[in-house]
Order: structure tokens, then C-alpha cells, then sequence
């Protein structure tokens, strides 16, 4: 698993790491099915993600999948920042958003994510 905990500013960050997987289906959704199981671990409303998806092509085929998880782990999830997401990807993350109700916040690097996700 390449995700792990990082702090910021005082707060514990869990940072997603599906970065430079570029069509790795494989990869992606066994990252998730790791990350998944920590986030549901903690309590509600709790967890601030940054979702690392550099590098990394989402296809059709991920769309549900990646639905489904956020739908799981969404009463754990206080905050999510969004980094590698851009044309068509970020339509497809709009589109989650709509579907699951979890909003995100996109951002170009990781430095604004921490930023944004430990102000409170």
C-alpha cells in the first residue's frame, strides 16, 4: 500500500496514494480496497483526504467502483482534496460528487490540499 497517514499544521492527514498508476485498474482498486478499510476504521466525520490521482487514467470501468467506495466511507470523511484531476477527469469527479453527495475540492498540488484541508 502506498498510502499513508501525514500531519499538517497539527492535523492528521490520510493521503490516497493512486498516483502514476496510469491504466492500472488493478492497482487503483486494490489501493482502494486498502484505504477503504482505514477510513471506514475510523470514526464519522473524521478523516481529512488528500486523493492522489497523478498520473493515473480513470476509466469506465473505475467510475463504480470509486462510487461505491466513497459511498461507503462517506460519514467518515470530514474533508477531501482532490490532486490530478483535470479535463475529463474532472468531469468524472463532478460526476461523482452528484452521485455519492461527498464533495471534493480540486487542487494542483499537495502543498494547497494540506493547506486547505488543516484550516478548520
Amino acid at each position: 500500500m502506498k498510502s499513508k497517514w501525514i500531519e499538517h499544521n497539527g492535523k492528521k492527514i490520510f493521503y490516497q496514494d493512486f498516483s502514476s498508476n496510469f491504466f492500472n485498474e488493478k492497482a487503483v482498486t486494490e489501493e482502494l480496497a486498502a484505504v477503504q478499510e482505514i477510513v471506514l476504521s475510523e470514526p464519522e466525520n473524521s478523516v481529512l483526504v488528500i486523493s492522489d490521482f497523478s498520473n493515473t487514467e480513470i476509466t469506465s470501468s473505475l467510475m463504480p467502483i470509486l462510487n461505491a467506495a466513497s459511498s461507503k466511507t462517506k460519514a467518515h470523511v470530514r474533508k477531501t482534496a482532490v490532486i490530478g484531476i483535470t479535463g475529463i477527469k474532472r468531469t468524472l469527479g463532478d460526476l461523482l460528487t452528484r452521485i455519492t453527495g461527498q464533495p471534493l475540492m480540486y487542487f494542483n498540488n499537495v502543498t494547497d490540499a494540506k493547506e486547505w484541508l488543516s484550516q478548520e
